[in-house]
């Protein structure tokens, strides 16, 4: 089925109700207590009466003084091991929100715990799964409460939620293995320039000693390296506050100014090596939310928007949202994509299959696989590549220090 969210209701739900302890006197006169979710005691108390209720005392469930476990945050892995949790309790029949108590009663991570027992509280209320969810932006984006959404409109709930586990799961796979065609790289050179630092810094100077006794002239690659050496040591703090500033600024930059991560996308894209795992995971993501989206009964433009945010690339993006506006426009969706000149023919020809058989999420499921296979593949040759050149370089700056500083020895022996 399919489901429109608008703007109006979105704002309406953003405030997250409070959390209440109350304790009251039911028709029989006897003590129970509870938790529930409301916008203020006035609220509950009405809510209570209702169910038949006597409120007797009514406090806001208080947080707790001593976090304990509680700075662990909670991560999109976590999010994406709790919804494949969901998706099996409710395939077994359990009803939500004892899937919720559940869960949240084994679960190890306090702020996991915290989050369940909140969402729990809420749904108890009577408040919509999919707007519970929309309380925590930061952990459940508008894909995943828009397809919760059309779940609980079709009746078809532990369905969707199958396809969103997947979907979780495939994007934090991809995620993890892109960081890891990234970090490889990176790490090496972290290690590499610590390890010359330090020969820099603490291993020429004693060679520079010996060569103050020697009284002779050195060769030019042994001066380089020398005077190398005395800016090291006089600036070592200024270069490390340098590079820390830059570093810290960039961070800052790139979390705060979308222009300034389109840019950094922009460049990133265009590296030979990097580029093409890149574009391979992006196109990754579109056809993977695509198929997702689609299988939920949620509208083509809906499902664009969530694509293009999820493409994970500014280039991408900006293609995706004018596949949109064609789209809205009436073009086929595989001639709008064919226009932007960024899709490769055959996930534009696997598209148009898609679209003239009426299966297009069995396309885009099977052109996600198959570009989540390639991106395995670049990441391990990626891998393998990197390894000679990066242990190339190293040898060569470390070889041509050491070399630099045996030179003159071996000269002065010649010479004796």
């Amino acid at each position: 089925m399919a489901i429109n969210v608008t703007k109006n209701h979105t704002k309406k739900i953003l405030r997250s109700p409070t959390i209440f302890i109350w304790s009251g006197l039911n028709r029989q006169g006897k003590k129970i207590q509870g938790k529930q979710a409301a916008d203020s005691m006035i609220t509950l108390k009405a809510q209570l009466r209702k169910q038949g209720i006597t409120p007797i005392q009514i406090k806001r469930k208080p947080k707790a003084l001593f976090n304990l476990g509680g700075n662990k945050k909670i991560l999109p892995a976590d999010i994406a091991v709790i919804t494949r949790q969901i998706a099996t309790l409710l395939e077994a029949g359990i009803p939500l929100v004892q899937t919720l108590n559940i869960l949240n009663s084994g679960h190890h991570s306090h702020p996991m715990r915290q989050l369940l027992s909140n969402i729990e509280v809420m749904l108890s209320s009577g408040v919509p799964l999919s707007d519970c969810l929309r309380n925590y932006p930061a952990y459940f984006d508008e894909l995943y409460c828009s397809l919760v959404a059309s779940g609980e409109q079709s009746g078809a709930l532990s369905t969707i939620y199958k396809r969103i586990a997947v979907y979780k799961e495939k994007s934090e796979l991809l995620k993890s293995k892109i960081k890891k065609a990234m970090l490889y790289p990176m790490a090496v050179l972290i290690i590499a320039s610590m390890v010359i630092s330090i020969l820099l810094l603490f291993v020429v100077p004693v060679f520079e000693s010996i060569f103050a006794s020697f009284d002779a002239e050195l060769p030019a690659f042994t001066l380089f390296f020398l005077a190398l050496s005395r800016f090291m040591q006089t600036y070592w703090a200024i270069s490390f506050a340098v590079i820390l500033a830059v570093v810290l600024l960039f961070k800052r930059a790139h979390q705060n100014s979308q222009q300034f991560r389109d840019k950094v996308d922009q460049l990133i894209i265009r590296f030979t090596i990097i580029g093409p795992v890149l574009e391979k995971a992006a196109i990754a993501r579109y056809a993977r939310t695509l198929s997702t989206t689609f299988a939920a009964g949620v509208p083509l433009t809906d499902a664009l928007t969530s694509a293009a945010g999820a493409s994970g690339n500014a280039v991408f993006r900006q293609a995706i949202l004018a596949i949109r506006s064609e789209v809205s426009a009436g073009m086929p969706m595989n001639l709008a994509m064919r226009n932007c000149r960024i899709f490769p023919d055959l996930v534009v020809q696997m598209v148009a299959i898609g679209e003239e058989s009426g299966a297009v999420d069995d396309m885009l499921s099977k052109v996600a696989y198959i570009y989540e296979q390639q991106v395995d593949e670049a990441v391990d040759g990626l891998t393998t590549l990197l390894e000679p050149i990066i242990m190339t370089v190293l040898g060569i700056v470390i070889g041509g220090l050491i070399i630099a500083m045996y030179l003159p020895i071996f000269e002065i022996s010649k010479i004796i």
